[in-house]
């Protein structure tokens, strides 16, 4: 189960409707061990695309050294669909790699209004299994 604050929620919602119609993507970055996110970092899509998303190498270094800084782990993945359901798509499966990651999929697409739809997953070895996901006050 992933539990994470209404606020980090509602960072990863904005994000995802900001950079609409292109996917968005970041990590929120927790103590090592705890699996507990804290710490919000939305990253820029090298792809500008409305269908694939991709972290910028560098800027992936340069946030992957940080947490290794700052004794943390990528606690969640995160990114947006703008056209299909928050599901993972082949190419997602494919890209995970990180074993203790959640892997949270946010759609924006129209039909949905308002609304977001907001999952999160485990992918392990081209696994992907549901969790229920948690929300509490910050």
């Amino acid at each position: 189960m992933l539990t994470i604050s209404r606020e980090l929620v509602d960072k990863i919602i904005a994000h995802a409707r900001a950079d609409h119609p292109d996917e968005a993507c970041g990590v929120i970055a927790g103590p090592i061990g705890a699996d507990s996110p804290r710490r919000f970092v939305a990253m820029a899509n090298a792809e500008r695309s409305p269908t694939f998303y991709r972290f910028d190498s560098l800027e992936q270094l340069r946030v992957w050294r940080e947490m290794d800084d700052l004794d943390e782990e990528p606690v969640v993945i995160y990114h947006s669909h703008t056209s299909t359901e928050a599901y993972p798509s082949r190419t997602d499966i494919s890209y995970a790699s990180e074993p203790n990651a959640h892997y949270v999929l946010v759609s924006t697409r129209e039909e949905l209004g308002e609304e977001a739809e907001f999952r999160s997953y485990r992918i392990l070895e081209g696994v992907v299994t549901e969790e229920e996901v948690k929300i509490v006050p910050a």
